[in-house]
């Protein structure tokens, strides 16, 4: 049986060297609980906290630029100072960004300035591939098109969202991985360029029936909003809710996709 109350919230919707609408990150909610945090930008677990009145429990990061992990050194701080200690926030990281995000985040010498910390003390880092499962959904991963092969990677909840993360236009994973009604939330400005897509690239790449359900992010500020919702696309604004249908049962386990895929 689906379950009503699921939506997605934006908490910023902006792009790197463009400030005013905060760093791109969104929450998937039910009944307006935070279930999942998806990318961290700088200004990110204030405004989470804000929203929630906690700190989050648990977090998908889509690549490792600093507008989308920028935010997780604070919440490092926050997490390992609280009191009471919350409980680990799960961090789900597409493994071939653990490295990278090791190298960026948590290889600054001496966490603490009194010592005895590991910037992993607070987090449970969970690499993942194919996809995930987390409060018994089960989430898919798959590549984006952001700088070079391999460093930017989507997710999607079958009948509920697909989310491309920061990438070029991706038709290919959408026919895969949307197939079920779901709203997706695509990167767009109004010119691309080699990293992100622009509305000429949605208009010519994807079929009208997927983009009818796109809601847009990751917009140069509101003017842009306006000029995405004028050429006909909705343009996701931070704070407000984005209504989402309800989850599917899902018919197989993350680690079955690769069988299922060949």
């Amino acid at each position: 049986m689906r379950e009503a109350g699921w939506q997605a919230r934006f908490l910023g919707v902006g792009a790197a060297g463009f400030p005013a609408p905060s760093s791109a990150a969104w929450v998937l909610e039910r009944h307006e609980a935070a279930l999942l945090l998806v990318d961290c930008g700088p200004e990110i677990p204030e405004a989470y906290h804000r929203q929630y009145g906690h700190w989050p429990c648990a977090l998908y990061l889509t690549h490792t630029h600093y507008d989308h992990i920028g935010g997780l050194e604070s919440l490092f701080f926050a997490l390992r100072f609280a009191d009471p200690p919350p409980p680990l926030c799960r961090l789900f990281v597409p493994a071939p960004l653990v490295g990278m995000l090791q190298q960026r985040v948590a290889d600054y010498p001496g966490t603490l300035a009194e010592g005895m910390a590991n910037f992993w003390d607070v987090f449970q880092l969970i690499p993942v591939s194919a996809g995930f499962w987390h409060r018994n959904l089960a989430f898919r991963v798959f590549p984006a098109r952001h700088h070079l092969p391999g460093s930017a990677f989507g997710l999607a909840l079958p009948g509920v969202f697909w989310f491309s993360g920061d990438s070029r236009p991706i038709p290919e994973q959408a026919i895969a991985h949307a197939g079920q009604g779901e709203v997706l939330l695509h990167d767009c400005r109004l010119i691309g360029n080699p990293s992100h897509s622009g509305i000429d690239d949605l208009d010519r790449e994807y079929p009208l029936a997927l983009r009818e359900r796109m809601c847009l992010y990751h917009y140069q500020d509101a003017r842009a909003a306006i000029q995405l919702e004028a050429s006909g696309y909705r343009a996701a604004r931070p704070a407000q809710p984005i209504a989402l249908a309800d989850p599917l049962q899902p018919a197989f386990a993350p680690h079955s996709l690769a069988i299922l895929n060949r």
